[in-house]
């Protein structure tokens, strides 16, 4: 019975000093072996491996994924202009050498979450003083972004991260100037729209001013059309008076005669005052009183 315990506990140590040489390497992680605070080896392919039981060895593992920096609260940065604004930006970022990550923080995520934090604050505060708000806000935004990237990018290699991207969230005014810029804004918009309205008042009154001389012209050309067609009809009736009165000149003045009869005895009540034997009614004599025979 002695004996089995004994065995049973020889099995149970042995097992537990296998276990303790074995590890588990995930795909989404880099795995560091070192010994004494010394790193031996750096295992970035997944699956089983072996190591020295402890206190010889042991292994701490650090993320392979891509990790995201993104401040809390926005920092406040000065343009060229010595204004002030609010920037809020993240970065995307990831451990590329391991080995040399670990020597910088000692597997500490936050030490490295911190340091990348100063190097993008420094980053851009380079770019940002050396630019207006308008460039920063959106006539140089994608600039401002690729430089800080670039910056960036070259410091976090040095303590073995690799820079994805970097994005600017949100670029405001800070509190303080923001009335005075709304007022800018609204002042500059109210000119704007003053000038237009100035404009559009002049080009009115000159659109309206050519309309009045077209029409006025129209009518004048219209008018002298007219005159002209009423003075050819004048001419072409008083041509066939004429010849209507040189082929018949007794026939002539008796239709003549009879317009004349119409044209002042249009209405009952019309009355007219003339002497019988007047020249008006010569017609009214008889048949040969046109002709002058007595």
């Amino acid at each position: 019975m002695n004996r089995l315990v004994s065995y049973t506990i020889i099995v149970l140590i042995a097992l537990s000093i296998l276990f303790s040489t074995l590890f588990v390497v995930d795909q989404r992680q880099y795995a560091i072996v070192f010994a004494l605070g010394e790193v031996k080896q750096v295992i970035s392919e997944p699956g089983l491996h072996f190591k020295l039981p402890p206190p010889f060895q042991n292994v701490i593992f650090l993320d392979k994924r891509i990790l995201t920096l993104d401040t809390p609260e926005a920092d406040r940065f000065i343009t060229a202009e010595k204004k002030n604004i609010l920037v809020d930006a993240f970065v995307k970022w990831r451990i590329v050498e391991p080995k040399l990550y670990f020597i910088s923080f000692g597997g500490d995520e936050r030490r490295a979450q911190d340091r990348m934090a100063q190097i993008v604050k420094a980053a851009l505060n380079d770019e940002i003083t050396k630019r207006t708000v308008r460039e920063v806000i959106s006539g140089e935004r994608g600039k401002v972004m690729d430089a800080i990237r670039n910056k960036v990018a070259d410091e976090a290699r040095q303590i073995g991260g690799e820079i994805i991207d970097v994005r600017l969230k949100r670029v405001d005014y800070v509190e303080q100037i923001n009335t005075s810029v709304y007022d800018r804004m609204k002042s500059e918009r109210s000119r704007v729209a003053n000038e237009l309205r100035s404009t559009g008042s002049a080009e009115s009154e000159k659109i309206r001013a050519d309309a009045d001389r077209q029409r006025t012209v129209i009518l004048a050309e219209a008018y002298r059309d007219a005159e002209s067609i009423r003075g050819e009809g004048d001419a072409k009736a008083s041509q066939i008076y004429a010849q209507a009165f040189g082929q018949n000149p007794e026939f002539y003045k008796f239709y003549r005669s009879l317009e004349a009869y119409r044209a002042s005895f249009r209405n009952r009540s019309d009355m007219l005052v003339v002497d019988p034997n007047s020249e008006f009614f010569r017609y009214f004599k008889g048949a040969d009183a046109g002709s002058g025979k007595k």
